[in-house]
């Protein structure tokens, strides 16, 4: 790379590409997707818990299963949002930023030996969302009156300032203050 050219990322590291093609300009990461085994369940702990608002659900009856698309928006959106038709709803979902797909196998919440692999027991894989909030300590002591199964307390280990706790699942959400984070990781 040419010392005048100015570098696309903010960081070095290796394998970067400098030179993505043009096409690729208006990519939109929309969202990521975790199999649940009971909507009901996870669907009262991103709602009321994490306060995520349910945008668009997805029915599959030929082929048992649903969707359901959850994000973070404001009131004025959510008023812009419930205006639209179905169709209109569902170009939103899959025209934005941020949002989370909760994937329903029809029966398994009927299985009580039914689990998924939450990615962080042997073998590793996938790890956690993350969730930014105003204040970590505020927001983990709502979650703890509220019940929920924590990883990892704000204090807890040698990464202060955030925590970790589980969904119905077993999932990983990493609960962060964003201002929080700039001493993180420099080294």
């Amino acid at each position: 790379m040419s010392s005048s050219a100015p570098n696309r990322h903010f960081e070095t590291a290796p394998g970067l590409c400098d030179t993505p093609d043009p096409e690729t300009q208006d990519y939109v990461f929309n969202h990521s997707m975790m199999r649940i085994k009971d909507p009901q369940r996870s669907l009262d702990f991103y709602t009321r818990v994490l306060g995520m608002r349910l945008i668009r659900k997805l029915d599959f009856p030929e082929m048992t299963f649903s969707l359901y698309f959850l994000g973070f928006v404001n009131d004025e959106q959510a008023a812009d949002i419930s205006r639209n038709d179905d169709g209109a709803r569902t170009t939103w979902t899959f025209s934005g930023s941020g949002m989370l797909e909760l994937t329903h196998n029809w029966g398994t919440e009927n299985d009580p030996a039914f689990t998924y692999h939450n990615g962080n027991d042997q073998p590793q894989g996938y790890g956690h969302i993350g969730i930014a909030v105003p204040d970590v300590y505020s927001a983990c002591e709502r979650l703890e009156a509220l019940g929920v199964d924590f990883v990892k307390r704000p204090d807890d280990g040698k990464m202060k300032g955030i925590a970790f706790v589980r969904d119905p699942d077993g999932y990983w959400i990493e609960i962060l203050q964003p201002g929080m984070l700039a001493s993180q990781g420099k080294g």
